[in-house]
């Protein structure tokens, strides 16, 4: 009975112990990651990719179209390149593994810096502050007005335009559909968003015109690829 239990309690201590080697050894993996993505794979940055709580089988079919040049962008063209398939599948599963932070609406586009106000003369401080406020609280109002806009043509799509619904693909709190690999999307940097449906719109993200988000995007206009990255940046 007692040798059962001391092999049992040696075993387990063997198995915690692999399983902490592997966990660095994937952390490892990921190191040319963490300048871009994070640690965490929680980019700081807000034109570089949330990796963190992305679906794996996404990961691993953006990572090997990165290797095979099938999607361009140097720096990843060059971190990916020797790669080997284990190591795709392993930083993958890292990034899946990881919680996605939760962002804020982007800073509120203001004509004015209050900072520049307490430069001004002093009877001219009290005009300045009083426009911009009436400033804050109009790009308050549209901040608002382009998240519900973002909202709807999430849910609903764009009839008039035959834009399809995001939900269809990216499911109702944007956790995306992994065994389509279509990618996670809550919590994702809005500015990030915004340039890769730009992007789409372009044909810069891909040339080929069967492309089913080349397609959407093409339909989209700059406002409406704003509000909907505005709240697909901030779904939960």
């Amino acid at each position: 009975m007692k040798k059962s239990v001391l092999v049992g309690a040696v075993s387990l201590i063997l198995l915690q112990a692999s399983g902490s080697i592997q966990a660095e050894s994937v952390q490892e993996k990921t190191l040319s990651c963490n300048g871009c993505h994070g640690v965490d794979g929680n980019s700081m940055m807000p034109l570089f990719p949330k990796l963190a709580d992305q679906n794996e089988e996404y990961l691993i079919k953006q990572l090997n179209a990165f290797k095979d040049g099938s999607r361009i962008d140097a720096t990843m063209n060059n971190v990916v390149k020797n790669l080997s398939s284990e190591d795709i599948e392993d930083i993958a599963l890292f990034y899946e593994q990881q919680t996605v932070t939760e962002n804020s609406l982007p800073p509120l586009e203001l004509d004015d810096d209050i900072d520049d106000i307490d430069d001004l003369p002093a009877e001219e401080q009290v005009l300045a502050r009083e426009a911009f406020e009436k400033n804050k609280v109009a790009a308050e109002a549209e901040q608002a007005r382009l998240v519900a806009l973002g909202q709807d043509i999430y849910r609903n799509g764009i009839l008039d335009t035959e834009v399809s619904a995001c939900v269809a693909c990216h499911g109702p709190y944007g956790e995306g559909n992994k065994p389509a690999s279509f990618p996670a999307l809550q919590g994702q940097h809005a500015d990030y968003l915004i340039k890769t449906l730009t992007d789409f719109k372009a044909g810069i993200r891909t040339h080929n015109t069967d492309n089913m988000m080349h397609m959407i995007a093409k339909k989209m206009t700059s406002e409406e690829i704003k509000a909907t990255s505005y709240y697909m940046s901030i779904i939960k």
